[in-house]
């Protein structure tokens, strides 16, 4: 990990170098992303069935692009009783969680015969993508299903790669069902999401896309934007941990890399006071990484975009924190709750030594689909509110509209807007 003093040019250099991951910057698949989102708009399930045979060497049809109740009975009797009961444990945190989230709808009147007021309305369909690959993500099924159910959506399908036998992961069936997946569909990659998109003869067009992907699945969210909804344009994971000479290097040392241990342009950052505990927490993050199973991504991700910040005092730590806006934020202070009230820009926060981001990722209820790349500055974590709309009510009488023409026809008038002041004006022509 590369120690470096804060200042203001060195967080620049830091922010510069973490951006180098965004979406944004891979032209060359943007280009093939977009051949094959206008592949699939296009040809609909034949261009399914090619790419699936071409990237995931399995071949579909129209009876076998959907995963049967067979499939899913089969996955259950696969899949650890005892997995099972955790998973259903945490359900019911998500749940919880996010039950507290809900908005209601409400109404305002006055005397005057003015109402005003804000309908919520869940969205009619979401499509949920699940990674397949390499490995298996129930706690990402889970964490985006959830949610779109608290709030009331009315269909959820998902879409995700089917291996070479052409089966899905065991466990992604076992929680989706659990979750309360309507359909699911063994589609993966961006043509996955071009059929979430647009539709094609045996997957239906969403009205909005959500989960996690490789680049491929993030430029393809990204560029159909506006044909449906999206969550956000994910990048790599993300941690950073704000430490004071109270923190346990050792526990420090080992969330970092729960994070550097999920891909190669992950990032691990500690920003800290304390140059005991830099020099500390390096010896520990040593010391693991010859012994995890995926060292070797942990270094790459270390080597790559590890930092280990030095602040002269709290407040350029914090400055600092909020600069970099990471996706999910330790606080490891003398008094985390109180340091806590300072930070702006963060995805989740984890007070207390106790408090390890794996919490967050299986467990405790929060969402951990999180804002990354520093979009935490202005993006949320997902959760109901992502899966509703809200309409605006505007319900005037006619006393009400009589006290306050004149200043709306004065207002469009301002604005050259004739047609919109007449609008107002007719219905008083006849009092005039």
């Amino acid at each position: 990990m590369k120690v470096v003093n804060i200042t203001e040019d060195s967080i620049k250099d830091l922010l510069k170098s973490l951006l180098k991951r965004s979406p944004i910057n891979y032209r060359e698949q943007e280009d093939a992303v977009n051949k094959i989102l206008t592949n699939v708009k296009d040809n609909g399930d034949l261009a399914l069935f090619e790419y699936t045979e071409k990237f995931d060497k399995v071949k579909l049809t129209a009876e076998t692009i959907k995963v049967t109740d067979e499939e899913i009975a089969e996955a259950y009797e696969q899949v650890d009783d005892e997995l099972i009961r955790v998973i259903r444990l945490a359900m019911k945190n998500i749940e919880d969680y996010h039950e507290m989230q809900k908005e209601e709808s409400w109404f305002n009147s006055k005397p005057d015969g003015t109402i005003l007021g804000q309908k919520i309305t869940p969205l009619s369909r979401v499509g949920v993508y699940v990674p397949g690959g390499k490995a298996a993500y129930p706690s990402s099924v889970l964490m985006n299903v959830i949610p779109a159910k608290v709030a009331g959506v009315d269909e959820i399908i998902m879409c995700t790669p089917p291996g070479h036998d052409g089966k899905v992961y065991p466990t992604t069936l076992v929680s989706a069902k659990e979750a309360g997946v309507d359909t699911i569909y063994k589609v993966g990659g961006a043509q996955a999401i071009g059929a979430l998109a647009y539709g094609t003869e045996s997957i239906p067009q969403v009205d909005k896309i959500v989960g996690p992907g490789n680049i491929f699945v993030a430029l393809a969210k990204k560029a159909v934007f506006g044909y449906t909804g999206i969550d956000s344009v994910a990048g790599p994971s993300e941690i950073l941990v704000l430490a004071d000479e109270t923190a346990n290097p050792r526990y420090v040392a080992a969330d970092l890399l729960s994070q550097a241990e999920h891909d190669q342009l992950a990032s691990a950052i500690l920003v800290t006071t304390s140059l005991e505990v830099a020099e500390k927490v390096q010896a520990e993050i040593e010391g693991f990484v010859k012994d995890l199973e995926r060292k070797d991504i942990i270094q790459a991700s270390l080597d790559n975009y590890g930092y280990i910040l030095i602040a002269e005092d709290m407040d350029t730590a914090i400055d600092a924190v909020n600069a970099i806006a990471s996706e999910h934020l330790e606080i490891v202070t003398k008094d985390p709750f109180g340091t806590m009230t300072k930070v702006r820009n963060a995805g989740a926060i984890f007070l207390g030594e106790s408090s390890s981001e794996p919490l967050g990722d299986y467990f405790a209820g929060p969402n951990h689909v999180l804002p990354t790349n520093g979009t935490a500055r202005f993006f949320s974590p997902l959760g109901v509110d992502t899966f509703v709309k809200r309409s605006s009510i505007i319900s005037y009488s006619r006393d009400a509209l009589r006290n306050i023409h004149n200043e709306i026809e004065t207002f469009a008038k301002a604005e050259g807007l004739t047609a919109h002041a007449n609008s107002i004006k007719v219905r008083f022509e006849n009092e005039e």
